[in-house]
């Protein structure tokens, strides 16, 4: 295996030059001598080569002495809910997420709690390297009650209100076609579905709702049939993207805000929290309904570990994954997190573009990308943090730079998967923003000179 293919949140590179079948053996052989409690679930995605991985995976885990349990072809979200369903501790879940089809991977964990993360992945990297696996008889089972439990689960937390919605799905190919139409039938809802027929060629568009352009045949389904929402869903399902009635795509820290004001009367925990990477539209409008706001850092397996420690009851991250524990399981759903926007509209005499008027207007960039070196990602955010700290600028450090302003924030921070920094500006008028951007576009240029 390639060592830079274990990433921060998971193990991702391309197939099979990346990630082939021999790989995932040895991962499996691996992952089965790591664990203390020999059960592992596993599942995988519609992906082209996903299958072949399985395969090979589980043949590794065998060596290894594991017990596995094979979900087989299942949503990301799927394998979470019966993970925790059958409280396994252990699991693999092969999938790329959003990426382009070339792409596969192993999202994975060793907890209940949720995905390996940061340095639980680069100590299990350290192992698999070291090469001392041990060879045991393994024991396989197959699991499968069709997904009948998950979809009652979902059907039994969804709440509906007295307006009928008309709502528009692009799962993009991607895994949750084998079962978005299965779930909608169980409600009231005047439904359309494209692209809903699972390819792993992701034949319409890339298999990423965060990202506009991709949401282009929503919009059209919006304007053509007007529909009162339309809702995209990732490749592997657990993210949701959203285009309003008015075929507007809506940025996710909006659905953001607008849930949590739908959920204020009835939070448990009267806390709300986003990633560094969102609008401080979000910062703006918790005050006024009075709920404390964390800012933390940005990735899912992160997210969903503080969520949960936090006890929260809803929490979302700028790309789109959104996590409720009022009702539902605590574990990010596209397709579950899709019909709670819709169950929230269905409550309201608003449409979700009306509910958005009142969110402040920002001006914002779209994510910056700065090639540096890796051996430099870091040194320059520490010479941006000396910069800030010698002009008494403060700043929040939970993930990169995020420097907040009543007028809007901008954020510089190291990439997690690549020898970049990643930059966002945001400002209430346009100005201000190329002002700011320059600034420290600038200020980045200048102290990676000095480095070099």
């Amino acid at each position: 295996m390639k060592k830079y293919i274990f990433r921060e949140y998971d193990v991702r590179g391309i197939y099979p030059t990346d990630l082939n079948e021999e790989d995932a053996y040895t991962f499996g052989h691996a992952f089965a001598s790591y664990i203390k409690n020999n059960k592992v679930i596993i599942g995988h995605d519609n992906r082209l080569s996903s299958e072949g991985l399985n395969s090979s995976l589980v043949k590794g885990l065998l060596q290894g002495g594991a017990h596995v349990i094979d979900l087989g072809l299942c949503t990301t979200p799927i394998y979470y809910y019966y993970k925790k369903l059958l409280n396994v501790e252990n699991g693999i879940m092969i999938t790329a997420s959003h990426n382009p089809k070339e792409y596969n991977g192993f999202k994975f964990s060793f907890s209940i709690k949720g995905n390996a993360c940061g340095k639980e992945i680069y100590d299990f990297r350290d192992f698999l390297f070291n090469g001392n696996f041990r060879n045991a008889q393994g024991f396989y089972q197959e699991y499968n009650d069709n997904f009948e439990s998950y979809i009652n689960k979902i059907t039994e937390s969804i709440d509906l209100g007295s307006k009928k919605i008309k709502a528009v799905f692009d799962p993009g190919n991607g895994t949750g076609s084998i079962i978005l139409e299965r779930i909608l039938k169980k409600f009231d809802i005047d439904y359309k579905i494209i692209n809903g027929i699972s390819d792993g060629n992701f034949p319409a568009h890339h298999p990423d709702p965060s990202v506009e352009e991709n949401m282009q045949m929503l919009k059209e389904e919006v304007t053509n049939n007007h529909f009162d929402i339309a809702l995209g869903i990732d490749g592997d399902a657990d993210r949701v993207g959203v285009v309003d009635d008015k075929a507007v795509f809506t940025p996710i820290d909006n659905v953001m805000i607008n849930m949590y004001k739908y959920l204020n009367p009835n939070l448990k925990n009267r806390n709300a929290i986003m990633d560094v990477k969102c609008s401080r539209a979000v910062i703006d409008e918790m005050r006024k309904i009075n709920l404390p706001l964390t800012i933390y850092r940005t990735g899912n397996s992160y997210m969903n570990l503080k969520i949960n420690e936090m006890n929260l009851d809803f929490g979302g991250e700028f790309s789109g994954h959104l996590w409720f524990k009022d009702k539902w399981i605590g574990t990010d759903d596209g397709i579950y997190n899709a019909l709670r926007i819709i169950e929230m509209l269905s409550k309201s005499d608003k449409t979700f573009s009306e509910m958005s008027q009142s969110i402040p207007k920002y001006y914002h960039t779209p994510e910056i990308k700065i090639e540096v070196t890796e051996e430099n990602k870091s040194k320059i955010i520490d010479k941006l943090k000396e910069y800030l700290d010698n002009e008494n600028i403060k700043y929040n450090n939970i993930d990169g730079i995020r420097i907040d302003y009543e007028d809007g924030f901008t954020l510089i921070r190291q990439s997690n998967t690549g020898p970049v920094l990643t930059v966002r500006f945001e400002r209430k008028d346009e100005e201000s923003l190329e002002k700011e951007k320059q600034k420290y576009l600038d200020l980045i240029k200048k102290i990676s000179l000095e480095i070099n």
